[in-house]
């Protein structure tokens, strides 16, 4: 665990933020603490088998260990990406529905936001590089590093995003 140490009822909400891949799944988890966004912990699940029906496997079970080790409240996810490859495209969104799976089972309510919208939240531009969105996850959260690899540092971008939108509906409604 990279971020504070769990007691339970510490946090007033905890996201997961999912980045999918195939090969690489990244993870992300941020709770709210008072009115402070901290890190819980962030990571990646890499999936070793050639078939895509066990990577699928890999992706869920890992999911579902995550939510059951640290109980987050919300899960969100970035929606699938459109690609020339249309191979790509579709085992992406494979890896996105057995991940969302995994949260739906788990009771989670699921929130889907596109990388344009990840970005913008985050950096304030949708077009943002991976670098930008490292170095502002890492200051929003106030790491002292940027959290490698990148699939990681994208899940907790996906989780502050939703933080973000969250509380913006707080204050309309």
């Amino acid at each position: 665990m990279r971020g504070v140490p769990l007691r339970k009822g510490r946090f007033f909400r905890m996201i997961l933020g999912v980045d999918p891949g195939s090969s690489v799944t990244g993870y992300g988890i941020v709770g709210l603490q008072r009115k402070d966004l901290v890190l819980i912990d962030y990571g990646v699940i890499k999936t070793k088998h050639p078939d895509l029906s066990e990577k699928l496997k890999e992706v869920f079970d890992g999911l579902t260990k995550i939510i059951k080790k640290f109980h987050p409240d919300e899960f969100a996810i970035e929606e699938a990406f459109y690609s020339k490859n249309a191979r790509a495209a579709l085992v992406m969104g494979e890896v996105r529905g057995v991940a969302i799976l995994a949260a739906v089972k788990s009771n989670l309510s699921v929130a889907e936001y596109s990388p344009k919208e990840i970005k913008s939240a985050v950096v304030g531009s949708g077009n943002a590089s991976k670098v930008q969105v490292q170095y502002m996850v890492k200051n929003l959260l106030r790491l002292k590093k940027v959290p490698t690899p990148t699939d990681a540092s994208d899940a907790l971008a996906v989780a502050l995003c939703h933080h973000q939108k969250i509380n913006t509906q707080r204050r309309i409604f």
